[in-house]
């Protein structure tokens, strides 16, 4: 499934979304330039192997955050990030919600270097913001629980589908559970724990940082 836009407007400019955008998209085009002989030195230096976490190479943990394999791989993340990430900025306030974000990559880095550990995978590297945009999905879906997301679901072309956030959300949820059961980790390319991980650290937190302003009100718009 593949979000296309929500039915809440944000009352401020999502500044810090797009920012984050786009300090991904250019640290991507950067990559672009890179030799391929050099590419995996790259990957390896900037991005986190489980091994770091043992040695508290906390930076490394960020670095990888801002890393992608692909344009696949970067359009995805940053659509996730658009489409939601600018609701949870505009609740929670720009400070709040780069802590947030931050915080929810260190969950879901954490998360998948202990099982990437415990099953030997000490040097596969992770890349890829999904596992700070997870945490924000779980913010979503606590924040705005009666939202709709316009949906394109691949296999229906010529179609759109309205579904509500909590079971756009929940379905995404389960597939990465689904997902990190079936495939071991270290084969596949895709950090299934690293999203489970952010999901739950996101679903915690944000009960810490939001503030609820009982002038708030949430005003749905119609999708089209």
């Amino acid at each position: 499934m593949i979000p296309l836009k929500d039915n809440i407007p944000t009352r401020v400019f999502p500044f810090l979304t797009v920012f984050l955008i786009v300090v991904n998209s250019t640290i991507f085009i950067y990559e672009l330039t890179i030799p391929p002989y050099m590419f995996k030195e790259f990957i390896y230096r900037y991005g986190l192997l489980p091994v770091d976490v043992i040695g508290l190479r906390f930076d490394k943990v960020i670095t990888s955050m801002f890393l992608h394999g692909s344009f696949a791989h970067l359009f995805g993340n940053m659509l996730f990030l658009w489409i939601f990430g600018n609701n949870v900025e505009d609740a929670l306030g720009r400070f709040r919600f780069i802590v947030f974000y931050l915080v929810s990559g260190f969950g879901a880095a954490l998360t998948q270097s202990i099982v990437s550990i415990a099953t030997g995978n000490l040097y596969v590297p992770m890349i890829g913001a999904s596992g700070a945009i997870s945490g924000i999905l779980a913010a979503y879906i606590k924040l705005y629980p009666h939202a709709k997301v316009l949906t394109f679901i691949p296999p229906f072309f010529f179609m759109l589908f309205v579904l509500p956030a909590w079971f756009f959300i929940g379905y995404w949820f389960f597939l990465q559970v689904l997902f990190a059961i079936a495939v071991p980790p270290g084969i596949g390319g895709v950090a299934w724990y690293a999203h489970i991980g952010g999901f739950i650290t996101g679903w915690f937190v944000i009960d810490v940082l939001y503030r609820p302003s009982k002038a708030k009100v949430v005003h749905y718009s119609a999708l089209r």
